[in-house]
């Protein structure tokens, strides 16, 4: 079976890629993805995996803002990683991650993601580290509001290490913010 890794923007997507994308993230998270979930993913750079069948794997990472002691990072967010189910445990997702990896560690300040329990262990196989400290985001109607923890994850890019004991107050977006 031959797999095929392409990075690609949003922009550089055509309409079936698109649609194949959300076909594949609409099957993965089983009636959890809503639009405001999509629309969380685009504008970045996607990776795309292909095998025989077709689109096997994606993910892609955004640019977000984080504050962290008073400085705002650029901060690649990974959003919509889903694999195919019969295609899964085969190291797929493990290859959409080394791509926005990639991307991450030479265009961010930052890395940072939300996983679920089922997702928690590709990432920290990874490298990618649990947020020990307090999560917050910017409320355009409430000011600062504290997030739930436990489920943020950060990589260090080019800002180097951070302290837990400051918090990370994330950009404001619809639907779920982290």
């Amino acid at each position: 079976m031959s797999i095929r890794v392409r990075a690609a923007h949003t922009a550089d997507l055509t309409p079936a890629e698109l649609g194949a994308v959300r076909g594949l993230l609409d099957a993965a998270f089983e009636g959890d993805f809503g639009d405001e979930d999509w629309d969380h993913g685009l504008g970045g750079v996607h990776a795309l995996v292909h095998d025989d069948a077709g689109l096997a794997a994606h993910g892609a990472v955004v640019m977000r803002r984080v504050r962290y002691r008073g400085r705002w990072l650029r901060t690649g967010y990974v959003e919509n990683v889903a694999v195919r189910a019969d295609a899964r445990r085969g190291g797929l997702g493990g290859r959409v991650m080394a791509e926005l990896e990639r991307v991450v560690d030479r265009a961010y300040d930052l890395g940072a993601l939300s996983a679920s329990d089922d997702g928690a262990r590709l990432y920290t196989s990874r490298g990618w580290q649990p947020w020990a400290g307090r999560v917050h985001a910017l409320s355009p109607r409430y000011g600062i509001v504290r997030l739930p923890e436990g489920s943020t994850y950060v990589r260090t890019a080019l800002a180097g290490s951070l302290d837990a004991a400051h918090e990370l107050v994330f950009d404001w977006r619809d639907g779920d913010v982290l």
